[in-house]
């Protein structure tokens, strides 16, 4: 969900966001014979797949258990099936189960290197990023050549913010099998470093390669965010538009029409097609994106803020800790002390550039100014142009009566994205 700058890490999106995708050439509501499916699902992390082929997947693997229960592989690709539908549902209850399914795994086959990269992955979508790299490093050592593995190491090393290491692992992906998922970390990774082009160049290969509507949706909506975050709307709109045509029930992209239609002032519009996203797919941050619109809009929207809770309480009993959204909530919405606890916590464990702005951002609207410009110039540091990045660094500036560099960051802000809004700060943070 999460799926966006932050979902597109894992993810963040999904977040996504880079979001971890488990592969599956499969065709939605197609039956294939187990066998199938399970080389197909074994696949980790290479392209995208729609909930409709994963349900078949594990209908298929579940029934193949029952009459073969200690087939190690069956149980791995069905543990990392889980990973992938709890993410594709924002349903967290999936992650519990994976964790059941991979155990067991691992169990009837201690070596089992897809075994471990499930692990690695369930890891990640419960946001420890420490653990998912160890536990992707014994994947590594099992199996040099598992790509699932590598991609992995690129989702988590970014979440930690150990940036060349992230590198280093999509380098190793490329190695392997240059294809979307590969192609797709890689232009992420170039934008993170201020590399538009690269990062434009890398998601029309990954187009190139695409092959099922799936992958295609998938790289039409990143060509799609690329766009938002330069602040092109039009661009952007056509190219979420073609995503959807590709696939229409790929809901980050329906998302993607909702938040230009809303950064374009189309606010009823965008009111319409949040109501749709959030109806099929309540990730934390189509939440408050529709929650922000609503507000602007006059609008009551305190049943999103509701639903916002109970998703953060679903999240928890299933064993994700996230920190970021809340500190983000909080900082924007409720109690900027409370936010300032909340990011320190989580820049703690993952001190990447997103934790540092939102802990800068926190400390800052706690008034405590002199303690987050350190973390304003950390969030800014990689060259990513990321208009709300520079535009919190310039208000702390401006707070500190530095107004040369708060003049300066505020001209980066712009030239980053023309078409910021600072009235709607989730809608902000993802473009």
């Amino acid at each position: 969900m999460k799926i966006s700058a932050r979902a597109r890490i894992a993810a963040g999106v999904l977040g996504l966001a880079v979001a971890l995708t488990l592969g599956a050439a499969l065709i939605p509501g197609e039956r294939q014979p187990p066998e199938a499916i399970a080389a197909a699902s074994g696949r980790l992390a290479e392209t995208p797949v729609s909930a409709a082929s994963l349900t078949t997947a594990i209908e298929a693997l579940t029934n193949r258990l029952r009459r073969l229960p200690k087939d190690h592989q069956a149980w791995s690709q069905l543990g990392s099936a889980y990973v992938q539908q709890a993410r594709l549902t924002a349903d967290p209850s999936f992650y519990p189960r994976a964790e059941r399914a991979l155990a067991r795994a691992i169990a009837l086959s201690p070596g089992d290197f897809a075994a471990l990269t499930g692990q690695a992955a369930l890891a990640a979508g419960r946001h420890d990023f420490a653990e998912a790299v160890r536990l992707a490093g014994l994947s590594v050592a099992a199996n040099p050549y598992g790509q699932g593995a590598q991609a992995v190491l690129a989702d988590a090393y970014t979440q930690l913010g150990r940036y060349g290491e992230a590198t280093r692992a999509i380098d190793r992906m490329m190695e392997l099998r240059p294809g979307v998922a590969a192609f797709t970390r890689a232009s992420y990774d170039a934008e993170l470093r201020g590399d538009r082009t690269t990062a434009r160049r890398m998601l029309e290969h990954a187009l190139a390669d695409a092959f099922s509507p799936a992958d295609v949706a998938y790289c039409r909506h990143y060509l799609g965010e690329l766009a938002l975050h330069s602040g092109d709307l039009r661009e952007a709109g056509e190219q979420y538009r073609l995503a959807l045509k590709a696939a229409p029930d790929f809901t980050p992209a329906l998302a993607g029409v909702a938040r230009a239609a809303a950064l374009d002032g189309r606010t009823a519009e965008a009111i319409e097609l949040y109501a749709t996203v959030v109806g099929r797919l309540p990730l934390a941050q189509y939440v408050v994106e529709y929650a922000e619109v609503l507000s602007k809009a006059g609008k009551d929207p305190s049943e999103q803020w509701t639903l916002l809770r109970a998703q953060r309480d679903l999240m928890t009993e299933a064993g994700v800790r996230d920190d970021l959204t809340w500190a983000e909530f909080e900082a924007d919405h409720g109690s900027p002390s409370r936010a300032v606890t909340h990011a320190r916590a989580e820049y703690a464990r993952n001190p990447n550039v997103v934790a540092a702005d939102v802990l800068a951002w926190a400390l800052h609207r706690d008034g405590r100014d002199r303690e987050a410009l350190p973390y304003a110039k950390k969030a800014t540091a990689t060259g990513w142009h990321n208009a709300l990045l520079h535009r919190h660094r310039a208000e702390i500036e401006r707070s500190l009566g530095l107004a040369a560099d708060a003049r300066r960051s505020l001209a980066r802000a712009r030239a980053a994205n023309p078409a910021f809004s600072a009235a709607l700060p989730a809608l902000a943070r993802f473009s």
